[in-house]
């Protein structure tokens, strides 16, 4: 009796251990699916927002199954489940592997619209701009990357049905990265610092031709050249100014007929 009991026990703890209790193994229940159930599975997560185990079902898929349809398909949308979990290096990284590994995928296009959609929002995009959060005084760099992504979607594949909401987007970029440079430019005036100043506005005239935010840009140039005393420069500028903003609000009129328009704005 006392041997079969001990046979039990043992017979019994070696069910136990296989199963994960004993061994500390977490049971992976997943175990023997298909890549067509994983891949079911994941999407059904990604739906119902549980990122996290969307995740683990896609990064199951391209371990366990890394060739076919499933494989490059889960690629593309853990890349999506890893930006909505708020974790953009990981997101970033999935669409620079996919990029490289499937340059010709029917669904590359989307890859580089997420890259730059990744990074507008990381820097608040147009969130940021209507909650009154100004842009200018923030790291460009996420935008410069967005813009870069949407600008490479747009000459890649100009007719992707991604490309309109690209430069749409873009329009706003372009913009926002020319007002962080008036921004600093403004900066540099308040300082004195008259050089570095004309150096910026340069810098977003020649990159960022077009933007709204180099009508300021222009009144800084204008401004700096006129407190160095280069005369000529000054009137160069000016001529830029009323020639490129013929209605600028700036130009409208200062306090006396013989004082110049640039003198009456404070920076």
């Amino acid at each position: 009796m006392r041997r079969i009991l001990t046979v039990f026990i043992v017979v019994a703890a070696g069910l136990l251990s296989g199963c994960g209790i004993f061994s500390g193994k977490e049971i992976d229940e997943t175990r023997g699916w298909t890549a067509q159930k994983l891949y079911a599975e994941a999407r059904q997560e990604l739906a119902d927002r549980n990122w996290q185990n969307a995740i683990k079902h896609y990064e199951r898929i391209e371990s366990r199954y890394p060739f076919g349809r499933f494989a490059q398909q889960a690629m593309i949308e853990v890349s999506y489940a890893h930006w909505k979990n708020e974790d953009i290096a990981s997101a970033l990284a999935s669409i620079d592997r996919f990029v490289k590994l499937h340059p010709n995928h029917p669904s590359v296009d989307y890859m580089y619209y997420l890259r730059g959609l990744i990074n507008f929002n990381d820097d608040l995009g147009l969130l940021g701009f209507f909650s009154g959060q100004d842009l200018s005084e923030r790291d460009p760099k996420a935008a410069a990357e967005a813009f870069s992504a949407f600008k490479e979607l747009v000459t890649r594949f100009p007719d992707s049905k991604y490309t309109p909401d690209a430069i749409q987007r873009m329009n706003y970029l372009v913009n926002a990265l020319a007002y962080h440079e008036v921004h600093v430019a403004r900066y540099y005036m308040k300082r004195k610092a008259y050089v570095a100043a004309v150096n910026r506005t340069q810098y977003a005239l020649k990159t960022y031709p077009g933007a709204p935010a180099n009508e300021e840009g222009l009144v800084i140039m204008v401004k700096a050249y006129d407190a160095m005393g280069m005369n000529v420069l000054r009137d160069d500028a000016e001529r830029v100014m009323k020639k490129n903003f013929p209605d600028s609000v700036y130009l409208k009129g200062g306090p006396r007929k013989d004082v110049p328009w640039w003198q009456i704005w404070n920076y």
